[in-house]
């Protein structure tokens, strides 16, 4: 079966490779070189070497979208993973209903971003209305828009991975502490926890990239209003390059920037929750 394997493993292996390197390693490597170019289009490119990263850095906007965006996301993995993990832990237990749960729990994450801003705009802004503004009227009520909003999407989903993490504690270490004479909160901190770190792993990476990443929910629900303080880096980057002429350079040094940054993160908070994980 190996040699076969090894026969035919080229057959399979370079057309995938081949696609991969079409889809993400060559227009990687254009955006690259393009963010050190003026251009308007791929064939008029003229070099100008770090200008556009200059000009990033001192846009006001950009500041105060990566800072935005920041804030925003310390406090959106906190609360969708603390919150998917408690529910989780209930949903767990053998109660009635918990099929019908995790189902009607998971369903927000299937509907598309700009629905789900336009839906969330509409419900937020008819109970604002009462009180004389609007989700975009004031920069708080857009932050704590999209904190609900991504809560409300993503929740659903961690869940369901820490459920899986949750079911795969061995349960005759959970009987073993509870023969210590171990509480139910020791149990939770000393066991169950430790054991369900690579679900852990799993959440805060998908959490803080998708957050980090944001685009279209911020775009249906304030679309960066007011005044643009709540604005996030990819609709930030989104706006350079689409909605101002000549800053198509400035617009992709910004999105090479916002890459490097999300993958440093990402890949730091894998490493060192990894390194939590014990072995079953």
């Amino acid at each position: 079966m190996q040699k076969t394997l090894k026969k035919y493993f080229v057959i399979f292996t370079v057309p995938t490779l081949f696609a991969f390197c079409l889809a993400f390693i060559v227009p990687f490597a254009m955006g690259l070189y393009l963010s050190f170019c003026k251009f308007t289009t791929v064939t008029d490119a003229t070099f100008i070497g770090l200008k556009n990263y200059f000009r990033a850095f001192e846009e006001p906007d950009f500041i105060n979208a990566t800072l935005f965006t920041v804030k925003f996301a310390v406090i959106a993995i906190l609360s969708i993973n603390v919150l998917s993990f408690l529910m989780a832990l209930l949903l767990t237990r053998k109660i009635k209903g918990t099929n019908l749960f995790r189902t009607v729990f998971f369903m927000p994450n299937l509907i598309g971003g700009i629905i789900l801003g336009y839906i969330w705009q509409s419900m937020i802004n008819a109970i604002l209305y009462d009180y004389g503004t609007t989700l975009v009227a004031n920069a708080k009520f857009g932050y704590l828009g999209l904190i609900v909003l991504m809560n409300w999407q993503m929740i659903g989903y961690m869940m369901i991975i820490y459920i899986a993490g949750l079911q795969n504690v061995p349960t005759d270490l959970i009987e073993a502490a509870h023969i210590d004479g171990a509480t139910s909160w020791q149990t939770l901190i000393k066991v169950k926890i430790p054991m369900v770190m690579p679900s852990i792993s799993i959440c805060l990476f998908l959490t803080l990239s998708n957050c980090f990443k944001l685009f279209d929910q911020n775009l249906a629900l304030t679309a960066g209003a007011p005044s643009k303080k709540t604005a996030m880096m990819a609709l930030d980057i989104y706006n350079t390059f689409y909605g101002r002429s000549g800053f198509e350079g400035v617009g992709q040094a910004k999105a090479v920037m916002f890459f490097l940054v999300v993958a440093t993160i990402a890949l730091t908070q894998l490493r060192f929750t990894r390194s939590k994980e014990v072995e079953q």
